[in-house]
């Protein structure tokens, strides 16, 4: 994928102070509620690059709260999980986007040994794998593991002798700790969609609704079930409370049917909670959209993380801003104007001249 070159005269203030901060919200944020794994062996032919680079950067971020190589140990395994073909050389992986010098004297180690001797002594010390474990739990985020690691916990299972050192959010991950684990089938997902779908329809027919992430971008597995829903009568210039209606609408009549067993949260325009569309308890998130801003937020919440990055730089190249609520020309001053009309996903590619991209295609 070939990544847009910026004027940076023209550009590079802009995009440090418009695009920059949320590329890296969204390309680099793990959330608590989906615990990201490195890319699987199924599609990534350097799937075991990955592994160790997310390994580093799990303890980077846990252990030591350095941010930065976190990021950069990420970056890294993202290039390397979308180039096509096996890397074998440092050398070879040094001229993809993010991996440095160390970083590719890291991928020879592997590469000569089978393994990596700063990992080795990572693992050895106890202190990153048993924080890393730990943060697996959804909503326990590094500053809480390391708050139970001084307390002497250091698996899943001493932490269920300590359930009262958790919120609500936290036990809820625990308690379905295992399931969350698991990788959800697309039939599973689809079968979620069509019984959402169904229930929305008795609800109101002109209710929209689209499960994003990699289920539309048509992988065969996906980590959590991220809906979205909107309705033609609500606008991004309504309260607070029409959301609020619409999404307590929606959740209630989930938890009628019983597909909802669990609430973690609801906010005004955000649910978070548990499903169990079969035997297997599973993540799912519901948020409600205005419909001027619906098609903004599909795009965004379907990634690819890294395909993301691309189309924002790329409307920033073409004087605009864009991110999941709506996209904006840059006047001559550099300050965004008001949001253009979206009517659908293509408009949005159409505006920044940019190639329209099946969601299959965004991986």
């Amino acid at each position: 994928m070939a990544y847009p070159q910026f004027h940076l005269n023209r550009n590079k203030g802009l995009y440090i102070r418009l695009i920059l901060p949320l590329v890296l919200s969204r390309f680099y944020r793990v959330s608590s509620m989906s615990k990201r794994k490195a890319p699987s062996s199924e599609d990534n032919p350097n799937h075991d690059f990955c592994e160790f680079l997310m390994e580093l950067a799990e303890n980077e971020r846990n252990v030591n709260r350095n941010i930065h190589k976190y990021n950069a140990y990420r970056k890294a395994a993202a290039s390397l999980a979308a180039h096509a073909t096996r890397i074998k050389s440092g050398k070879e992986a040094s001229k993809l986007e993010g991996v440095g010098q160390k970083i590719a004297q890291k991928i020879d180690e592997f590469l000569e040994t089978g393994k990596l001797a700063k990992l080795e002594k990572i693992r050895e010390d106890g202190v990153g794998p048993a924080i890393s474990t730990l943060t697996r739990v959804s909503g326990i985020g590094p500053a809480k593991a390391k708050e139970l690691y001084d307390l002497g916990i250091r698996t899943i299972e001493e932490l269920k002798l300590h359930e009262n050192k958790l919120n609500h959010h936290q036990r809820i991950g625990l308690k379905y700790f295992e399931d969350f684990e698991k990788r959800i089938p697309r039939d599973e997902i689809k079968q979620v969609e069509e019984i959402i779908s169904s229930e929305l329809t008795k609800l109101d027919k002109d209710f929209q609704i689209t499960i994003c992430g990699s289920y539309r971008r048509g992988k065969a597995e996906s980590g959590d079930m991220d809906v979205l829903i909107t309705h033609p009568n609500y606008t991004s210039d309504m309260p607070k409370s029409k959301s609020e209606a619409l999404l307590k609408q929606v959740v209630s009549a989930l938890q009628k049917i019983e597909l909802i067993t669990d609430t973690i949260s609801v906010g005004d325009v955000k649910f978070m909670g548990v499903c169990k569309p079969k035997d297997t308890a599973r993540r799912l998130d519901i948020r409600v959209t205005p419909i001027d801003q619906y098609f903004c937020a599909v795009l965004y919440f379907t990634g690819s993380d890294m395909f993301n990055k691309q189309m924002r730089a790329h409307a920033l190249q073409n004087n605009f801003t864009l991110n999941e609520y709506c996209l904006r020309p840059i006047g001559s001053t550099g300050v965004p104007g008001a949001p253009v009309p979206i009517s659908s996903e293509k408009n949005i590619f159409e505006y920044i001249d940019f190639p329209y991209k099946l969601p299959e295609e965004r991986n």
